[in-house]
């Protein structure tokens, strides 16, 4: 591979410079040494093990069996446990390779913690952390800083050469993979390290509604879940950085697959679209269902919606199912506006107890505000998932979750790559436009309590989309890394 070009484009030489400096910085900063590496060992991963087979990769204790990947019935997840978008699509993967037979193994750069890979990572995620929630508490700062670090500047093709420069600290944990394993990457730092280790049949994940170069990995096939991304990442549209680029991405190197949504939601959207409907034929309790994201960003909103949702709390209209992840400073914050507003919950921190919920949920009465805080990552990432299936009404950032089949109530995004996902759930008919404002979102949260019309109209689309396949891009993922092995892909 050329490190001085991408697809045939010509990266600036400035751009490899900074490229340079900063891959020697983080090898001296965190005393790389690309001769150690570790050996990898499969054991259960608590949770994802349960809920469909997940073998996590992590390094051999000393003395121990070592328990390799089985290449030949597995294939491999890279992923960051960096925020909860990028975990939960390889939890996606993992569930759909499972209903296919196969057995999922679980790498997470992160789960080396003595390693120069996970230190960096760690670094790099607490700079972003810290800019999302600071684009949440300043609109100056979202406008004119977030903003443009999360659309513009990452959509440049020079924004590759850091990732790629940077991916000679993460390859070390991918060397003792096999080659011919099929490897499915949830982050491109991952795809980077799994091409610089040699995996022939990469396949990269892309997760936004938005083209950003920051996801490209050159020697990977790319996934994408709508026809406008396709063209987008086809295109490299507005890649150049105010260039005109003449070299397109190959078109063997991009599929488009659908929606990356767990095998257990999309084989049940009938019957819970059909339980939705019987609700609102019912006069039920409407199911608001508000999930925190990985950054930890949106207390504040959230207590702005308990605090407008309050009088229908109390007239058994609407409940609360709020997902706070695992952040407990986040949730300390909430607590504080729920109190001083004297809305009531019921607190749910016990996994197993959290399921019994989700699943008593399906036929029993929900009432009142019940917040839902883990320890456990998998389970503060899945009770989302869980959740999403008993509610009306999911209330969320245009991030990640955007695609998956349940109705939507998108508010503020975070970053401004983001509101692609909320143009792409309005136009598909199964969520609302990005109610960016207090006004607008105050309007659509009466409406949604007080009517029927787009709820039924959520509902509808979700089954004609769910017929259609919107919705299956995680079997047809899988299914590109079955057709690679088999092609013998770069062999």
């Amino acid at each position: 591979m050329n490190e001085t070009m991408i697809f045939g484009n010509e990266l600036p030489k400035r751009a490899l410079r900074k490229a340079d400096r900063s891959l020697k910085s983080m090898a001296r900063r965190f005393s790389f040494d690309p001769a150690v590496y570790p050996r990898l060992s499969a054991e259960p991963m608590p949770g994802a093990y349960e809920a469909f087979g997940v073998m996590k990769l992590e390094e051999a204790k000393p003395g121990a069996t070592v328990v390799p990947p089985d290449p030949g019935k597995g294939i491999a997840l890279g992923t960051i446990r960096m925020g909860f978008g990028h975990y939960r699509i390889g939890l996606a993967i993992a569930s759909a390779a499972r209903s296919m037979g196969l057995t999922p193994y679980w790498l997470d750069l992160m789960s080396f913690p003595d390693s120069a890979a996970s230190k960096t990572i760690k670094y790099l995620e607490d700079l972003y952390n810290l800019g999302s929630r600071l684009s949440q508490r300043s609109r100056l700062f979202d406008r004119y800083v977030w903003d443009r670090i999360t659309s513009s500047a990452a959509r440049r093709l020079s924004y590759t050469a850091r990732d790629r420069a940077l991916s000679t600290l993460f390859e070390p944990i991918l060397r003792d993979l096999p080659k011919d394993m099929p490897f499915m990457s949830t982050h491109p730092w991952t795809g980077q390290a799994a091409v610089r280790a040699g995996m022939k049949g990469v396949v990269a994940l892309i997760p936004d509604n938005y083209p950003l170069a920051f996801h490209l990995v050159e020697g990977a096939v790319h996934t994408v879940q709508a026809p406008s991304l396709y063209m987008g990442y086809r295109t490299l549209r507005d890649m150049g950085g105010g260039e005109e680029l003449f070299h397109a991405l190959p078109k063997g190197d991009i599929r488009c697959v659908g929606h990356y949504v767990d095998h257990e939601i999309v084989s049940g959207v009938e019957e819970d679209c059909a339980a939705r409907l019987r609700r609102l034929k019912d006069r039920g309790t409407r199911r608001f269902l508000l999930t925190m994201g990985g950054a930890g960003a949106q207390a504040r909103r959230f207590a702005d919606i308990a605090h407008a949702c309050k009088g229908a709390i109390e007239a058994g209209k609407v409940s609360l199912l709020i997902n706070m992840g695992d952040h407990a400073g986040r949730w300390a914050e909430l607590k504080g506006w729920l109190d001083r507003d004297g809305i009531p919950y019921e607190m749910h921190g016990d996994w197993v107890g959290t399921k019994a919920f989700a699943e008593e949920a399906r036929t029993a009465p929900v009432k009142g505000v019940h917040v839902f805080l883990h320890d456990n990552f998998f389970a503060a990432v899945y009770t989302t998932n869980i959740l999403m299936r008993v509610v009306d009404l999911m209330i969320t950032k245009p991030s990640e979750l955007s695609v998956y089949p349940v109705p939507k109530l998108f508010i503020q995004h975070v970053g401004r790559h983001e509101v692609w996902g909320a143009i792409r759930g309005s136009e598909l008919g199964d969520g609302t436009l990005e109610t960016e404002s207090d006004a607008s979102l105050r309007q659509a949260l009466r409406l949604l309590v007080e009517e029927d019309d787009l709820l039924e109209m959520y509902c509808g689309n979700i089954l004609k989309n769910y017929r259609a396949g919107v919705y299956d891009g995680a079997y047809g993922a899988v299914h590109l890394a079955l057709e690679r092995r088999s092609d013998g892909a770069g062999r």
